[in-house]
């Protein structure tokens, strides 16, 4: 059997008055993501994840703020090219898991909601997508409350093994 595996990384400056969406669903929240696309810090580093796993670089590679073509850009249209460039090279998506580092608001409500919309653009069964969410214990700038971050992990396989 062939096996990767992936971790990602990303993180975005919050700021008054701009929409906050993380996982793909816009949270209610006086602050959001500084960003040139929508700031989906959570889908940015499961892209991460997903494209280092078979040595494709990362998002900005592909994706460059510096191109018009990605201003404010829905970033589950990002995730589903990932997803497109690794179907299209014989790789399929086994799972994936993501954590997201935010001190305000509180994240569990949208949990659900998060994970089936990230399966539903990865054609995934939701059970193969995990989203938790943690604070920082007020340290640091996601204590502050002056950024979020999150981590991704994902496993793939070649098509033909699930």
């Amino acid at each position: 059997m062939d096996f990767r595996v992936g971790n990602g990384y990303d993180v975005h400056q919050l700021a008054e008055g701009l929409p906050l969406v993380l996982g793909g669903v816009k949270i209610p929240h006086t602050k959001g993501c500084v960003a040139h696309s929508d700031g989906d810090v959570l889908i940015h580093a499961l892209c991460d994840a997903l494209l280092g796993a078979l040595s494709l670089g990362d998002i900005g590679q592909h994706f460059p703020d510096t191109s018009d073509d990605y201003k404010g850009i829905d970033s589950k249209i990002l995730l589903a090219r990932v997803v497109e460039m690794i179907r299209d090279r014989g790789w399929s998506v086994v799972n994936v898991d993501v954590t997201l580092l935010a001190q305000k608001p509180k994240i569990a409500p949208f949990v659900p909601r998060m994970r089936q919309a990230l399966a539903d653009v990865m054609g995934l069964s939701v059970d193969r997508v995990s989203v938790k969410a943690t604070t920082t214990e007020r340290l640091g700038f996601v204590g502050r409350e002056e950024g979020v971050a999150a981590y991704a992990t994902c496993l793939l396989t070649t098509i033909d093994r699930i």
